[in-house]
């Protein structure tokens, strides 16, 4: 059994356990399961984490700050806000290689337990997302790139709802979501309805197009 550093250590075990928690369930994954499957005895999680739903609610939290920088990263170059909201929308995190394993575990321990500390930690979660949201949503009011008559909170609300609804029909292998007989995805809509475009040569201030 080779010694690590404790955050790599730490990191490990998240590692094991989010594959442990995907092919299991939360409720039915054991702390013995996770000690096996990282190669090293039981108490050393215990080190770590206080019980299995202390390690549960730091992987909730990590998942919160590998999508927000996987956010950052994505608009890191982006100036204008409504490029930015466009990369935002085809950043679904329930979908996106790097983060939908979390999301997917998530959402099945959601449904196995009733916690409080783990809802509590969802929550802020969540919240998380959204006040990023909001932000951007708000720089792009200022500039007139979005209607400022609906209030950000309630649009960053919307596309969280969205964002999970398809991410649940993704992992439900529904065939043929989010899209129409032509090709259009639900994501084209989204930008269509929510960015305005920039005008061009020949548009009039009445233009519905705008």
């Amino acid at each position: 059994m080779s010694r690590l550093p404790a955050a790599q250590r730490r990191e490990q075990l998240l590692d094991h356990a989010a594959v442990l928690f995907a092919k299991g369930g939360y409720a039915r994954a054991t702390t013995a399961e996770l000690a096996k499957a990282a190669g090293i005895t039981e108490p050393i999680i215990y080190r770590h984490f206080a019980s299995k739903r202390d390690l549960f609610i730091a992987l909730i939290n990590r998942s919160s700050e590998r999508t927000l920088a996987f956010w950052e990263a994505h608009l890191a170059g982006a100036t204008d806000p409504a490029e930015r909201l466009r990369r935002l929308v085809g950043d679904n995190p329930m979908v996106a290689e790097q983060t939908r394993d979390a999301y997917r575990v998530l959402l099945q321990a959601i449904t196995e337990v009733d916690d409080e500390q783990i809802h509590h930690a969802v929550s802020r979660h969540i919240g998380n997302l959204h006040a990023f949201l909001r932000t951007e949503l708000e720089l792009a009011q200022a500039e007139h790139k979005v209607n400022p008559r609906i209030s950000a909170d309630l649009i960053a609300w919307l596309l969280i709802d969205v964002g999970m609804g398809y991410g649940v029909l993704n992992a439900m292998r529904i065939p043929g979501h989010g899209t129409d007989p032509t090709g259009q995805h639900v994501q084209d809509l989204i930008n269509r309805l929510l960015i305005a475009r920039s005008p061009k040569p020949g548009d009039t201030p009445d233009d519905p197009a705008r």
